[in-house]
């Protein structure tokens, strides 16, 4: 492939018995320095992602478009093992960047998987543009999942990592990307793809970005979690009272309710026009 036949394993600078001896060194040594340095969660998110990558996404190239999705997988994984490294843990919070990484990837290889279409034929790599020679179906895929990034923005702020600035700034990137996969969906042309391409290129920093910026420290979540405790504790001490003070005023109550007789009740379902008969008790004649 022209793309990359410069590289150093394609050019023929290092050996392929060289290639393999550093990525096996490097990788069991990264994973072993996470494990020590880090935590388990994070080496074994680490080891999965190399096996992911060299023993499943790297032959399906040659294989499937499937390859594409997997690969997105392969990608959006590296942030997710920074949260588990940082925090031990991971939770819903700990998705929002994944998310985007996954997301953003289809549109941005797409772009390029038209864009280089004849090359990755040449080099025997089975991509979606393999069977789409229009580009329609490429487009597509690239618009979908731009709309699926719309919502982030809005999550990382309604689950308090980021303030309220981070969603629209989010929601404004993203549309612009939209915009640009629109006009690839519309007008299937090297022009179109190329422009959504480098449009890719300048949404991922800037989100990355807005992330960091307007991040809400460790210190004001705590006080918007201790916030929201006291006025759900308050609320629920109000209508616990409400509740109480309800169940005394019951019990004040007389408990001797008189049942109405049969024939009241006849009179008032068949013939609702006519008076109910007025029913004396027996205690009535007593006085």
């Amino acid at each position: 492939m022209k793309r990359t036949m410069q590289r150093p394993l394609p050019s023929g600078r290092i050996s392929p018995s060289h290639a393999l001896m550093w990525a096996t060194s490097i990788g069991a040594a990264g994973t072993a320095l996470l494990a020590w340095k880090a935590n388990g969660l994070a080496a074994g998110l680490a080891a999965s992602n190399l096996i992911l990558y060299a023993f499943v996404y790297t032959p399906l190239k040659q294989i499937h478009p499937v390859n594409t999705w997997v690969g997105a997988v392969v990608g959006a994984i590296p942030p997710l093992l920074g949260w588990a490294a940082a925090s031990s843990e991971l939770s819903w919070n700990a998705m929002i960047l994944p998310a985007a990484l996954y997301y953003w990837q289809i549109p941005h290889f797409m772009a390029l998987a038209y864009l280089c279409r004849k090359d990755y034929l040449a080099g025997g790599y089975r991509m979606l543009s393999f069977a789409d020679p229009t580009g329609k179906r490429t487009a597509w895929v690239s618009l979908r999942n731009c709309l699926y990034m719309l919502p982030l923005g809005y999550f990382a702020y309604n689950w308090g990592i980021t303030s309220e600035w981070f969603s629209l700034e989010a929601s404004l990137l993203t549309l612009g990307l939209t915009i640009g996969a629109l006009s690839f969906t519309l007008e299937p042309t090297p022009k179109s793809a190329r422009r959504m391409f480098y449009g890719s290129l300048l949404y991922l920093p800037a989100f990355m970005a807005g992330l960091l910026l307007h991040r809400l420290p460790n210190e004001q979540k705590e006080h918007n979690v201790t916030q929201m405790s006291e006025i759900t504790g308050v609320l629920y001490g109000a209508e616990q009272h409400n509740e109480r003070a309800t169940k005394k005023r019951e019990e004040r109550k007389p408990s001797h309710v008189q049942s109405r007789p049969p024939v009241a009740y006849a009179s008032v379902a068949p013939f609702p026009f006519l008076p109910v008969p007025v029913y004396v008790s027996p205690q009535a004649h007593e006085f």
